[in-house]
């Protein structure tokens, strides 16, 4: 990256990708660019920040890299879009890919559990204030399975076989979800609906 902050029409930039539900066959899904997020380089992207690079490039165009090198292709995204959330996406290894081979059992362990996407930035805004570069507009070109992701909270939460969650508001999630389900399963012992 580069020292200056300021706009720069031209600026390449690497955000950060939440992968989960990463399955045997090397299918995986999850959100990049959580909308609202600041990630550790100051930069946070905006909802439809990518809908014009979308409609563009469909999900076909945008490639999938191992740590964000073009000698290292790992698979193909299937679905890409944004929702009310950030940017979803559905992709899958390829299983004849050595290197994805390894990435697929990287991820079932937890060793291997960030994502991280590559683009150009279109539009951008910097507060002065605070420093933080808002990302209006980005031409999306690559999503990349990477060790260090920008986003701390960009981790896998979810791999099938091998469940692990080191997330801790994912955690705290699935905490609520059973401390609820026990309260309503208390409630309505002994009454009739």
């Amino acid at each position: 990256m580069h020292a200056y902050r300021g706009p720069r029409p031209n600026a390449r930039k690497f955000a950060n990708l939440e992968l989960a539900g990463v399955a045997g066959d090397g299918s995986f899904s999850g959100y990049a660019s959580v909308f609202g997020e600041v990630d550790l380089g100051k930069d946070r992207i905006e909802r439809g920040a990518f809908m014009n690079s979308l409609v563009e490039r469909g999900s076909k165009g945008v490639r999938m890299l191992y740590q964000h090198d073009p000698n290292e292709p790992i698979g193909a995204w299937k679905t890409i879009r944004e929702d009310a959330r950030g940017l979803y996406v559905e992709g899958v290894l390829s299983p004849g890919v050595g290197r994805a081979r390894e990435v697929l059992a990287l991820m079932k362990s937890g060793a291997l559990d960030g994502l991280s996407i590559g683009f150009r930035t279109v539009k951008a805004r910097t507060d002065s204030k605070t420093g933080v570069r808002r990302i209006l507009e980005a031409d999306l070109w690559e999503i990349s399975v990477v060790t260090f992701p920008m986003l701390p909270s960009a981790r896998v939460s979810n791999v099938k076989h091998a469940r692990f969650f080191r997330d801790r508001e994912t955690e705290l999630v699935r905490q609520m979800r059973r401390a609820a389900k026990m309260m309503m399963q208390s409630n309505f012992k002994g009454k009739t609906i």
